[in-house]
């Protein structure tokens, strides 16, 4: 009979007995550890073996299944091969097994042999209720109770208790944390490896514990991004909790979007959406794989905080050598180092703390002293001029801690958080520190990316009911410009006037507008029209217009004899603007709807300059993107030139965002570009492209 009062998170983590099937007595076999393991660390609950082979496993008696067990186990280790695994779960669904674990690889990695052999896995658990972990799970670690239901060798060794909670798509980088973490004395209150996800996802995972008191933070490692409505719930779920969250994600090399047939597929690429998705989330991504478990100490402090303006970070070191490495680091990351001001160098100066005017607030191997550290901290948190200080500790890290360390230390909870960086290998130093709750690093690379990494976030904005991923390319069609861009005026995005004429016409024509006049070859085939040699500019009259026409057909032809030709787009040359943008949106099979900005024209994906968000956005949102595009930067004046309708950009960029809401079968929508006036005189749509789903 199924205990209720025992949820998914207490089997999982918090197991009275556990079966271990496919036990092996050999201990030089993978499928030998987790018995070993278990018995080692001195977990209480009940070990049963399960081993048809055997009687006895390591001196232990050992049954032939599961069936013959004394009482229905909590948490099930599956160590077989693939298909006996299927077969294990199937009895586990018969007997009430809440939850199974599942090492055994040749599931949805292996084609479509596979990926039907992880669909009868997971029909058959789901037809029983049983909850998996896996494939190719190397199990699941508590310390709190010493649970070590683990193939993992780096699990044969003394394991530290703390309040981080590790859940990781590789296996083998749970025991690369828990050896980094050991060495710089960081505990862990509970790590899994959730393998290929068939049932349990990171963020279900995640989601079921943040109840759970013993745990304070979470450390995701991700090879890739699925499962966002699931991952998003987390987010929201770990916000409420005051729980912060940290992401490693492999894949940061930008390679365009295979299926997409705009530039905004090519300047967002997987890793950028990825990248929108966590800040959507909440989360701090970092890039240093220490970081992954050492910035959660600083995120605790900096609860995700949203910013009108940049975070102020202040540097105060004893060490300038160390602390110029930690402002590259930070500046390479766009954070910005303030300088102490001229009130806070005086009060240095009545504190007896000898400081210089200059970037960092270097005390010199001269103040190294306890006293005037405690007070150089204190004067820097109450200044109200930085959000965060960071310490970059000389020397006296590893030869005299009692000196800055000590100081250090005391202002752990002062007015704004501190982060310490030491430049020397000082390992001790860096125990000290997180024992007093300072956040402390041991490389500049860590730091600064944990540093990045909180400031940057904020509250969660990710909405489930929108993270729908894009249909297959089969069920989709592109609408030619004239479409696309009405599509786009009925969202409230303003486009260029146009009149589509034919090409086979011999008559003046007779435009509603003024020449000179800009004519482009209207088809569905031609997403791209400027390498098919498919555009005329500045056209002066009615006769160069017809020529024109006759040459843009000419070219089309060449270019591509599947392609007949019978309509151009026409429309007036329109005055330069401020600056050209390209605004676009997509699906994101992985990530949902997104929206991009960039520099835009011809260039635009030559100089990959851009900024991404899930979509849909609101106008604050807006105005931080065009804050992140430096092609952007004269829209605010540059050097006593005109500044741009920032308004109407940001208008624009809503506009198209909201077809995540307004619009569900869109896939993709672009603007290249969107020309920027001046301040009042709006932004305009000078090309659009447009997919749909259907055919």
């Amino acid at each position: 009979m199924v205990d209720t009062n025992h949820t998914f998170a207490d089997s999982l983590l918090h197991p009275r007995s556990v079966a271990i099937v496919g036990a092996s007595g050999d201990p030089a076999k993978t499928t030998s550890r987790p018995q070993r393991f278990l018995r080692k660390a001195g977990y209480a609950g009940t070990v049963h073996l399960v081993n048809p082979a055997r009687d006895e496993v390591l001196g232990e008696r050992c049954h032939p299944n599961l069936t013959a067990l004394p009482e229905v186990p909590d948490h099930v280790y599956i160590l077989t091969n693939a298909e006996p695994a299927i077969d294990t779960v199937r009895e586990c669904a018969r007997l009430g097994v809440p939850v199974a674990t599942i090492l055994a690889s040749g599931f949805g990695e292996e084609g479509p042999e596979g990926l039907q052999r992880q669909q009868r896995l997971r029909d058959t658990a789901r037809e029983g209720g049983v909850r998996l972990i896996g494939p190719s799970s190397l199990g699941v670690v508590n310390p709190r109770n010493n649970l070590l239901l683990t193939a993992n060798a780096a699990f044969d060794e003394e394991l530290l208790q703390g309040d981080l909670f590790v859940a990781s798509q590789s296996g083998s980088i749970i025991g690369a944390l828990v050896s980094r973490g050991k060495a710089r004395g960081i505990g862990f209150a509970g790590l899994v490896s959730v393998g290929g996800e068939a049932d349990i996802s990171i963020g279900t995972l995640c989601a079921a514990t943040v109840d759970d008191q013993g745990i304070s933070a979470y450390a995701l490692f991700m090879e890739s991004l699925q499962h966002t409505d699931e991952l998003a719930d987390f987010a929201h779920k770990a916000h409420q909790a005051g729980k912060p969250v940290v992401v490693y994600k492999l894949g940061r090399s930008e390679e365009a979007a295979a299926l997409s047939v705009s530039h905004t597929g090519a300047l967002a690429g997987a890793d950028s959406e990825s990248d929108a998705f966590f800040r959507a989330c909440g989360f701090a991504r970092v890039d240093q794989l220490e970081a992954l478990i050492e910035a959660p100490a600083l995120l605790r402090k900096l609860p995700a905080t949203p910013r009108k303006e940049p975070a102020r970070v202040g540097i105060i070191t004893t060490t300038g050598g160390g602390a110029a490495i930690m402002v590259d680091q930070l500046a390479t990351r766009d954070v910005k180092v303030v300088a102490p001001s001229s009130t806070v160098l005086d009060r240095f100066a009545e504190a007896g703390v000898p400081v210089a005017p200059n970037l960092i607030a270097d005390l010199t191997l001269a103040g190294a002293k306890h006293e005037l550290v405690r007070s150089a901290i204190e004067i820097m948190q109450n200044s109200g001029e930085f959000d965060l200080v960071c310490f970059v500790i000389g020397s006296s890290a590893r030869s005299n801690p009692e000196l800055a360390v000590k100081a250090i230390a005391e202002r752990a909870e002062g007015q704004v958080p501190l982060a310490a960086f030491a430049l020397p290998d000082a390992l001790h130093t860096l125990r000290l520190l997180d024992n007093a709750g300072v956040a402390a690093f041991r490389t500049p690379e860590a730091c600064a990316d944990a540093i990045a990494g909180a400031l940057d976030r904020t509250p969660p904005t990710v909405r489930a009911d929108t993270l729908h991923g894009a249909p297959a390319p089969t069920t989709s069609r592109i609408l030619d410009e004239a479409e696309s861009s009405r599509l786009l005026a009925d969202q409230g995005i303003t486009t260029v006037d146009s009149v589509v004429l034919d090409t086979t016409g011999t008559t003046e024509p007779d435009l509603p507008f003024d020449y000179p006049v800009a004519v482009k070859a209207l088809s569905e085939a031609l997403p791209h029209k400027t390498e098919a040699g498919a555009v005329a500019l500045d056209i002066p009259d009615a006769a160069s217009l017809r020529t024109a026409i006759t040459r843009i057909t000419t070219n089309v032809a060449a270019y591509d004899p599947t392609i007949t030709l019978g309509e151009v787009l026409v429309q007036p040359m329109a005055k330069p603007g401020i600056a050209e943008a390209l605004v676009g949106y997509r699906v994101s099979p992985a990530a949902g709807p997104i929206v991009l900005l960039a520099a835009g024209g011809i260039y635009a994906e030559l100089y990959s300059d851009s900024t991404v968000r899930l979509a849909p956005v609101d106008t604050d949102t807006a105005r931080d993107m065009i804050a992140d595009v430096r092609g952007l930067g004269t829209l605010s004046g540059f050097r006593g030139a005109d500044s741009g309708d920032i308004d109407a950009l940001a208008d624009t960029i809503v506009a198209i965002s909201n077809l995540a809401t307004d619009r569900p079968d869109v896939i993709e929508a672009e603007i290249n570009p969107l020309t920027v006036g001046t301040p009042g005189n709006g932004a305009v749509a000078l090309d659009a492209l447009v997919r749909v789903t259907g055919r």
